[in-house]
């Protein structure tokens, strides 16, 4: 192995923390249950690149997948990038942009973004999600309400009767051809930059190496094509760092 190698997968293996509960970046075959999406793609990638075996070591949250990283137990993850997750973690620039969107019942009241914080609602987010993480910050008057993991947002906000659902704005998307009366908010209330990580403890040579592999990545059409093959809509691909 060479230096690098060593450093990036101490354990001789690339563990490689990857986050099914976002199907932008990831998922579960419906058949084989394995894991399938742009992040396995660029996992599988950078292994290759370092020399060592890869490892996949899959969460169904995205608050399990950073504290992975964050404790070394994974060597690389892929992340809404957040300050909060910044503590621990060294950040690439993003490698594709999602929109976070509001979801209301149709009889709803509320019929734009900025209705939303007011003290009378309850908006239900996932734990730890980077929704979560934001909304934290910004909402200043309405509830926050987290559900166990964002792919359960929709079905704990109607459980629960509370007022709006907040998470990835495909994910919520999806859900409304299965489930009657709900309807989106219109446009997005934040756009989240999509990055890979790794332990700030692994240094600045590993951290400027991972930066490059996306910015490579990115310019090579690699995750424009990960983004076809898998499907994805409801995010574009980011713009090259400067």
């Amino acid at each position: 192995m060479t230096h690098l190698s060593q450093t990036f997968a101490p354990t001789g293996e690339l563990r490689v923390a990857i986050n099914v509960g976002n199907p932008i970046l990831a998922r579960r075959h419906p058949d084989t249950g394995e894991p399938e999406g742009v992040s396995i793609d660029l996992a599988t990638q950078l292994a290759q690149r370092l020399g060592v075996p890869l490892k996949l070591v899959v969460f169904e949250a995205a608050s399990k997948s950073v504290e992975a990283v964050s404790g070394e137990d994974a060597d690389v993850g892929f992340f809404a990038i957040d300050p909060l997750r910044g503590a621990a973690i060294a950040f690439t620039a993003p490698y594709v942009l999602i929109e976070g969107a509001y979801m209301v019942k149709q009889d709803s009241s509320l019929h734009s973004n900025d209705e939303v914080d007011q003290a009378q609602h309850t908006v239900v987010v996932g734990k730890g999600s980077a929704y979560d993480l934001y909304l934290s910050r910004e909402i200043k008057h309405a509830q926050l309400v987290r559900s166990p993991t964002s792919p359960e947002v929709v079905s704990y906000f109607l459980e629960h009767g509370h007022d709006v659902a907040a998470g990835v704005k495909p994910q919520l998307e999806a859900e409304l051809p299965r489930i009657p009366g709900l309807r989106m908010l219109p446009g997005h209330f934040m756009v989240i930059s999509q990055a890979m990580g790794l332990p700030k403890s692994r240094g600045p040579e590993a951290a400027a190496y991972l930066h490059q592999f996306v910015e490579d990545m990115k310019a090579t059409g690699v995750v424009a094509q990960a983004m076809a093959r898998h499907r994805i809509e409801g995010a574009t691909l980011a713009p090259l760092a400067n």
